[in-house]
């Protein structure tokens, strides 16, 4: 973890100068807006907001540096219509993840690293009224009845907030930001993520419609893998995403995204995953994508793969592909229907044609170290039915380089899985090409 660059509080002299700038601008508008629209229009000016903090400044009579006023000014701003010190990092296409641990212990991620930056909030409420900034819009409150949250910006980046009495020392703010580029295979070779021919492997599998498990654990790029996977779907086909908080950035013509919703203050309301991939069946969809099954939604993503719905694609967090058979394993047995194992194995089988399996290496780097089959076998008799996987393609570590990442290279296993059959039959394998 490398400590990075960045301004912090000068001094608690011009920290109590920036609460007097932010208390006089607050209330002047106050003062002057009438309706939502006006403080809208006025909010959503910032150069005009900056001129009205520099105006007070002034009043001030303080002899300050040119680039010291100019940061009091921004951060007054930030204060009223940003997100206060993260504003910055939030406009950094480098960075990919933001985290608050506490006001003045504020971690970023750039290139896959994790870097310390000298930003910091005031103190704890500083952090929240950032936090009520970004699930106000949404309809959501964080308080001591509700103490956490997951919530999205308007960039569509991830957020989630938990705050005391859970968290003990501070709120906690964790934003998960998103590329503004989608993500397509062949970016992800060029980044390194997979080879050339894993990528035609796979973009042929999502043409011929073979359903796909995409394994992996947090921050190991499952999201992008899959927003690259669903850029292979053929135009024409209505494709319905389910999820709990909306990530995926797909390009469709014929799209429905549905997203789950949490309880209300006072428990009801709750719209989980199950019931909107039950609803989904519904609405004539070609394909379903799941951003996640995490519950007894694995049933009913099963059932939608196996009654008429092929080619659907979701994730799961699990270590390795047959770790993901397993968690699948699992969580249908949370349906409580009480089915017996080998009747889920073998629809675990029968649905799930292939696993992906994800992971972010040593060095930050994220890379599909495992493209697997599912298949089905018996040892003796039905009520033995197991599962298992063989490896299609690999990533083969040979160690770390003198910056401590790790090298390595992709290969095939030479095992030729039985989905081929399916591709050759609907996919012109010769000429497939990587989307451009």
């Amino acid at each position: 973890m490398k400590r990075g660059g960045g301004e912090g509080v000068v001094s608690q002299k011009h920290a109590e100068l920036e609460d007097r700038l932010h208390h006089l601008t607050t209330e002047y508008i106050q003062s002057r807006v009438e309706s939502d629209r006006e403080r809208e229009s006025l909010t959503g000016d910032r150069k005009g907001l900056s001129e009205i903090v520099e105006t007070f400044l002034r009043q001030e009579e303080e002899i300050l540096p040119h680039r010291t006023e100019e940061k009091l000014i921004e951060g007054v701003v930030n204060r009223i219509v940003g997100f206060g010190p993260l504003e910055p990092y939030l406009h950094d296409p480098q960075v990919t993840e933001i985290m608050v641990n506490a006001p003045d212990e504020i971690f970023v991620e750039k290139n896959g690293e994790l870097e310390t930056v000298q930003a910091a909030f005031r103190d704890n409420q500083h952090i929240l009224n950032v936090i009520d900034r970004i699930v106000a819009p949404l309809g959501r409150r964080v308080d001591e009845s509700v103490p956490f949250v997951d919530a999205r910006l308007p960039d569509g980046s991830r957020v989630n907030a938990i705050i005391p009495p859970l968290a003990m020392r501070s709120p906690a703010l964790t934003i998960r930001r998103f590329s503004a580029t989608p993500f397509t295979l062949s970016r992800l070779v060029g980044l390194g993520s997979l080879s050339d021919h894993m990528a035609r492997f796979l973009q042929a599998c999502v043409q011929a419609r073979i359903n796909i498990l995409i394994s992996g654990g947090t921050g190991s790029g499952k999201t992008s893998t899959l927003n690259a996977l669903s850029r292979c779907i053929p135009g024409g086909e209505r494709i319905v995403t389910i999820e709990d908080t909306a990530e995926l950035q797909l390009a469709a013509d014929n799209l429905v995204s549905l997203e789950a919703r949490p309880p209300n203050i006072e428990g009801k309301g709750e719209i989980t995953i199950r019931t909107l991939v039950r609803n989904a069946l519904r609405m004539r969809p070609d394909r379903i994508i799941v951003g996640e099954v995490r519950g007894p939604e694995a049933f009913d993503m099963l059932q939608a793969m196996n009654t008429g719905h092929p080619g659907s694609l979701t994730t799961v967090h699990a270590n390795s592909p047959a770790d993901a058979v397993r968690r699948i394993e699992s969580m249908v047995l949370m349906a409580g229907l009480e089915l017996p194992q080998p009747a889920i194995r073998e629809q675990i089988a029968s649905a799930v044609d292939l696993i992906l399996q994800q992971e972010r290496l040593p060095g930050g780097k994220r890379k599909i170290v495992s493209i697997a089959e599912v298949l089905a076998f018996q040892d003796d008799g039905w009520e033995n039915l197991q599962v298992k996987v063989e490896e299609v393609f690999t990533y083969e570590r040979e160690g770390l380089d003198e910056d401590g990442r790790v090298k390595g290279k992709f290969q095939s296993t030479g095992y030729k899985p039985q989905c081929l059959t399916l591709i050759k039959r609907s996919v012109n394998v010769e000429g497939n090409h990587l989307e451009e």
